[in-house]
């Protein structure tokens, strides 16, 4: 057996496999889609998504500091793309920027008690839309379906 038969018969999955993996995936990407959608209509400022993002990530991670290339991982997006959502940040007072002390070079990003503030107030005016999914689906179908999906992330996550 050559490698290239070893590799593609290791690889392989049946048709309804395939198609219930594909299906689960096209799911998530709409359901991101339309939640996107929703949290951009009440974000507060003019904030969009990926500001919210950072904001939300530093955050729920309590990190004081970070670097844009650090995000750019994160987030899986190009250094200009990200460099782009830090001016919006930064415009608005919601994170500072300075030369890293430790490589000049590098920059390290601060969120500021403003940013704080944005991400507590954009969190409010989304929590109602989330809650009447909530009252209209239960929270058991979130509570058993996080530990799937976070099997899912993390190997997604070890094996980019």
């Amino acid at each position: 057996m050559t490698d290239e038969t070893q590799l593609n018969d290791e690889t392989k999955m049946s048709g309804g496999t395939a198609g219930m993996v594909a299906r689960f995936f096209t799911e998530i990407a709409i359901i991101e889609q339309l939640a996107r959608t929703k949290l951009e209509r009440v974000l507060p400022d003019g904030m969009k998504e990926p500001h919210f993002g950072v904001l939300n990530h530093m955050m729920r991670l309590d990190k004081s500091s970070t670097s844009p290339a650090e995000l750019a991982s994160t987030f899986q997006v190009n250094r200009s793309t990200m460099t782009n959502t830090i001016q919006g940040l930064e415009a608005k007072g919601y994170i500072t920027l300075s030369p890293d002390p430790v490589d000049g070079r590098a920059k390290v990003l601060r969120i500021t008690a403003a940013g704080r503030g944005a991400r507590e107030k954009a969190l409010m005016e989304v929590m109602p839309l989330f809650a009447s999914i909530v009252d209209e689906l239960g929270a058991d179908i979130f509570q058993g379906i996080m530990p799937e999906l976070e099997k899912v992330r993390t190997f997604m996550d070890e094996n980019r």
